[in-house]
């Protein structure tokens, strides 16, 4: 009941609007009867269209009012603001049955766009087709004194936007050699002043002004829409709308013959305005190059002495991403050699402006959809990498989805061992980065202010201490430089370690993690033996060195020590060949306790791959070297003193060092009864009230039940040497035995102690 109220209230006051309008437009049309329409009409039109404008419902006009406001409109005795505001009214209205409107017979270029407008407005595909065909019927023909295509191209740039199609090849062509025209014969002297009739107005005429560049210089080659001038003449006017409608004209028939086009070599300019234009210049000639080679080696000369204006001003940062792109895309074609282009974009831009967001995501992102093309184009893109990372650094998390595809086309054998470097010191990076701005900020006495030798006390004053320079220097660098690598960056680590807080540096530590997984599985891919041998050998060293953020290293811990099995895992020959750098790191109770993830994984490796399966250079006295330090440690943190604390480590851990322990003894049975004394200790060690206080009962359970397990599988060494020692084929053959082994635990287990039952896994 509601519903039909509301709908009869809505039909009322809508049939009380329509009636007052036929009486408003009534008057209106009244007024426009007149001999001399004057200021009401024009009061009266603007109410009308702002009536019809603001309905959301279509309102209707009656006929013959409508076929007033047409015959108004194309009246030549009419007002021009009577007829901007008839055109107005009629396209608001479209699309209208009672239209009779065409412009096949019209002249004057004013008229000709209002009548187009309101026939494009009917959206009626032959209707656009005429006009288009009208419009460039217009453009091609030689006006009449008075007359000005600038009314035209408007009208064009929506025939091309409504329907591409509507044009003819002929048509084109002739619009093409317009704008060509336009483009490159514009007027280089600034318009006349049109005089204002008063009283102080000169009746002399004065020598027309040249146009100059936004820096002040005379304009002496030609007019760009960069070109500045108090007054500007109509083919002035005419360059100006060429190029702001070229890029669409190019993209919908830049297949067409474009013989005339030459933009050429854009002058220096200032203000956001001006570089959007030199940008899209340059894209345009990028666009154009590609539709038609015989272009590029002209661009080619116009784009480098472009380049050289501009290169040293870092406000057209931007600019120098097209005209690498123009590069990128042509040079090989050209000829040219492109590398000191490319050695600028990536040494000074983002050394510079690294702290500039929306530059960063811009200049990653030309560096992602084209890191293919730099990769084999040259080789200054992957040595430039310290400078890329710096983007990361201060402008993470935002662009580590970037990054992420960007990471691979950085990594070769060469650039590897750095970029592990330069992701783990990641944070460090932010920090000095923030100290370097703060740096640049200060005055000139104020840097100089600090004693060379005495210890600096700020980060600041650090920062141009003789004692931190190099390091700063280094963490900062542009390029790849693996041999100015200093001893240690140690001091300059715990140095920034007051800036471990800062929200920027904490923001950075957690993209580390992704990227470090992503680095691994890459280099994985093209590694050699030596490669990964000093990787696992830089792995174990650097988790002593990594910036001070708690939740930081011990997730980049969780890392290290899945990817050092993976490593080891692909070359298991390492863990003889590396084994004095593996005991002296495994031999470290410490490690256990602050880096569990990399202590069990490595204790596991160890006991997965140090066999003579693996290598034949493994031999007894190895293995028992390794056993007896693991044991040392598994001893330590199992040993129960009066009066001493349990060391604290996982579980989990325990149970890696009795597995690795048993592993090694099967293949060495002379250490069996060791590992298996061992092994029956470990009941008292649970049930210990200072272990209980410590770990849960299902730990406990856990560590109990394995101990078990492998005492129980030693009983028989032969089967032990036979599940522990298997003839290794492949890795794909290690991870199928290793998924078996507990199954193997449990069925001797379930041979010797039958009444024992199901055991967990």
């Amino acid at each position: 009941m509601f519903t039909a109220a509301a709908e009869s209230f809505l039909r009322q006051a809508r049939e009380i609007q329509e009636e007052e309008l036929r009486r408003f437009t009534a008057r209106v049309s009244a007024l426009l009867q007149g001999p001399e329409a004057g200021p009401e009409a024009v009061d009266g039109l603007q109410r009308l269209h702002l009536s019809v404008a603001a309905t959301k419902y279509p309102r209707k006009l009656d006929g013959k009012f409508v076929e007033q406001l047409q015959t108004v409109l194309c009246s030549p005795k009419s007002p021009e603001q009577i007829q901007v505001l008839c055109a107005a009214i009629l396209r608001e209205m479209s699309p209208c049955n009672d239209l009779v409107l065409s412009c096949d017979e019209i002249q004057d270029t004013k008229l000709l766009s209002l009548v187009s407008s309101v026939l494009l407005a009917q959206g009626s595909r032959g209707e656009v087709a005429a006009v288009g065909q009208r419009v460039v019927q217009g453009l091609e023909r030689r006006l009449p004194e008075g007359q000005s295509a600038r009314f035209l191209l408007p009208v064009l740039a929506n025939v091309i936007s409504l329907s591409p199609g509507s044009l003819t090849e002929e048509q084109t062509n002739v619009v093409s050699k317009k704008l060509a025209d336009w483009l490159r014969y514009a007027s280089i002297q600034q318009g006349m002043a049109q005089p204002s009739g008063g009283f102080f107005s000169s009746p002399r005429t004065k020598q027309p002004a040249p146009i100059t560049e936004v820096d002040g210089a005379v304009a002496t080659d030609f007019f760009t829409v960069l070109s500045v001038a108090q007054h500007y003449t109509q083919d002035q006017w005419l360059n100006v709308q060429a190029f702001s409608m070229l890029r669409n004209w190019l993209l919908c028939y830049g297949g067409k013959e474009l013989d005339t086009l030459n933009p050429g070599p854009l002058k220096k300019e200032d203000g956001d305005l001006q570089k959007a234009c030199l940008i899209e210049a340059v894209t345009i000639m990028d666009i154009i190059c590609k539709q038609d080679s015989s272009y590029v080696c002209r661009a080619v000369s116009c784009l480098k002495i472009l380049h050289s204006r501009i290169c040293g001003d870092a406000t057209y940062a931007r600019a120098l991403l097209p005209i690498a792109q123009f590069f990128l895309n042509h040079s090989k074609q050209a000829a040219v050699d492109s590398d000191a282009i490319y050695k600028h974009l990536f040494s000074d831009i983002p050394a510079l402006l690294f702290h500039n967001p929306s530059l960063a995501f811009e200049f990653v992102q030309f560096c992602k959809d084209n890191s293919q093309l730099f990769t084999d184009a040259s080789s200054i893109f992957r040595q430039s990498f310290p400078n890329l990372f710096k983007f990361l650094a201060w402008n993470s998390p935002a662009l580590i989805s970037e990054f992420v595809d960007l990471l691979p086309f950085l990594l070769d054998p060469g650039t590897a061992i750095e970029i592990f470097h330069l992701l783990l010191d990641l944070p460090c990076l932010t920090a000095a980065l923030d100290i370097q701005l703060r740096a640049a900020a200060l005055p000139a006495s104020e840097k100089a202010g600090a004693d060379p030798a005495g210890k600096p006390a700020t980060c600041l004053e650090a920062f141009h201490h003789p004692l931190y320079r190099s390091m700063f220097q280094y963490l900062l660098r542009s390029r790849a430089a693996p041999e100015d690598a200093p001893d240690s960056l140690v001091p300059l680590r715990q140095l920034l370690g007051s800036l471990a807080g800062s929200p920027r540096v904490v923001q950075c530590a957690e993209t580390v993690p992704v990227l470090l997984e992503l680095f691994f599985r890459v280099v994985a891919e093209f590694a050699d033996g030596s490669l990964i041998n000093q990787l696992v050998v830089l792995l174990l060293q650097r988790s002593d060195q990594l910036y001070e953020i708690p939740a930081f290293k011990e997730d980049v811990y969780r890392v290290l020590g899945s990817n050092l099995a993976m490593l080891c895992g692909l070359r298991p020959a390492l863990v003889v060949e590396l084994s004095t750098e593996i005991l002296e790191f495994s031999g470290a109770v410490s490690n256990i306790q602050s880096k569990e993830a990399i202590f069990t994984h490595m204790a596991w490796a160890v006991g997965e791959f140090l066999s003579v399966s693996h290598d034949k250079r493994c031999t007894v006295e190895q293995i028992t070297r390794f056993f007896e330090t693991l044991e040392a440690v598994l001893f330590e943190i199992t040993q129960l003193r009066p009066q001493a604390s349990t060391p604290s480590c996982a579980p989990r851990a325990i149970s890696v060092l009795m597995a690795t322990l048993t592993k090694l003894a099967a293949r060495s049975q002379d250490l069996i009864p060791r590992v298996s004394m061992f092994l029956s200790k470990m009941r008292t060690f649970v049930q210990s009230p200072a272990v209980t206080s410590v770990y849960c009962e299902e730990d406990l359970e856990e560590i109990l039940i394995r101990a078990t397990e492998l005492m129980n599988l030693l009983k028989m060494p032969s089967v032990a040497q036979f599940v522990f020692t298997p003839p290794v084929a492949s890795t794909r053959f290690q991870k199928e035995v290793n998924d078996s082994l507990p199954l193997a635990l449990r069925m001797v287990t379930q041979l010797l102690e039958p009444a024992a039952g199901s055991m967990p896994v």
